[in-house]
């Protein structure tokens, strides 16, 4: 069955930058849009980006614009999330998630990532 498990999480400061990466396996990966959500603590699960399959189309969260770009390597089975000037409220779990279409909603997506925790201390 389709896998996907999330890297590169970490303690960085506000300000650092960071990439995440999300590894696909048991499927066709280049046949599910692909995005990430993130869960701090006491709040609830946010959309932060989305992905179309073939990657030429991309969609942000309103709170990450400008900071974060979501890829993918359709030949590495790999999407990632490049993030910029990181502030504390970036501070979640990230989890990656795949489905038939890009969406911000989390319920349209079939398939979740364990997660990887992100903190920015300042």
């Amino acid at each position: 069955q389709v896998q996907l498990v999330e890297s590169g999480g970490g303690l960085v400061q506000a300000g650092d930058s960071l990439r995440i990466s999300c590894a696909f396996s048991g499927g066709t990966f280049s046949n599910y849009a692909m995005a990430w959500f993130r869960q701090g603590p006491g709040r609830a699960r946010e959309f932060v980006a989305a992905i179309r399959t073939s990657g030429t189309n991309t969609w942000y969260g309103n709170s990450v614009k400008g900071r974060f770009t979501i890829s993918r390597d359709n030949a590495k089975n790999l999407a990632y999330l490049q993030m910029n000037s990181l502030k504390v409220e970036d501070t979640a779990i990230y989890y990656c998630a795949g489905g038939r279409a890009a969406s911000y909603l989390h319920d349209e997506y079939d398939y979740w990532g364990q997660g990887t925790q992100v903190t920015v201390s300042s």
